[in-house]
């Protein structure tokens, strides 16, 4: 069967992008979706993503890690999702779409910044040392020293593989603070099982973290990531952060065919 796929990056997070709505793909087969993603055997990427019809909205998202299981919310995959469908003529500049955490909005300006809504997040659990929220996928958040020579893929799997989140485990966010509106951040990603040079969801749970626990009287920040910089800002009213937007870059890269 041959499968006609698009490649997607945003700020390095990248993606392979297919085009479901024929509902052709074998969407239940995890071994071919994990070779699909393989960099060495495979067209490579973080994640793989379906492009589906919706009754509600503009299309559905479907995304699977790089291991092959469907998974939570990716908000880089979200947009570059957005992204594609612009490419594929579904949307013009807005979107609405569904993902597994339900409705979002969007916007794609003429030089693909995509400006994605988050969910809305109410639950933050902070301790002296951590915080862990769910802004669409779990995310644990951790101020580190020596960010840049910090050793994110042993402690991040200690950390997601650890008593702390049982079977499901937890993204895992290591942070460093440069100013009231800026902070650099990397991240270890279960279902890739490793570092990614940007996590949509993380650089989202970093900034209302960062906010929630006195870092930052900021609503609108900077987050430095390893393939670039994103955007987050939200209203905070209480405990409750609404309105929740994660703005970067999506850019294609190539495309192609395969077979499966």
């Amino acid at each position: 069967m041959q499968v006609e796929f698009y490649k997607y990056q945003g700020t390095g997070n990248d993606f392979v992008m297919i085009d479901n709505r024929n509902e052709t793909f074998p969407k239940n087969d995890i071994k071919t979706i994990a070779h699909l993603c393989d960099r060495r055997f495979g067209i490579g990427g973080d994640g793989l993503i379906l492009l589906e019809n919706d009754p509600e909205a503009n299309f559905k998202m479907v995304y699977y890690n790089s291991d092959g299981n469907q998974s939570t919310m990716c908000g880089n995959g979200g947009r570059c999702l957005v992204a594609f469908a612009k490419k594929m003529n579904v949307i013009d500049n807005t979107a609405t779409f569904n993902a597994i955490d339900g409705l979002h909005h969007a916007s794609i300006s003429p030089e693909g910044i995509v400006s994605l809504q988050m969910i809305d997040v109410d639950q933050i659990n902070s301790t002296a040392d951590y915080s862990f929220l769910n802004t669409g996928s779990p995310h644990h958040v951790q101020l580190v020293n020596d960010l840049k020579n910090y050793n994110v893929k042993d402690n991040g799997a200690a950390l997601r593989y650890g008593t702390l989140y049982g079977q499901e485990g937890s993204n895992i966010n290591f942070v460093s603070k440069i100013d009231n509106t800026t902070f650099s951040l990397r991240t270890y990603e279960r279902g890739v099982e490793d570092e990614t040079l940007a996590c949509g969801t993380g650089a989202t749970a970093v900034a209302i973290a960062m906010n929630a626990t006195g870092q930052t009287t900021a609503t609108a920040m900077t987050i430095n990531v390893e393939g670039g910089k994103l955007a987050v800002s939200f209203d905070k009213q209480g405990n409750n952060y609404t309105n929740v937007f994660l703005i970067g870059p999506a850019e294609f890269v190539f495309g192609g065919t395969v077979t499966i």
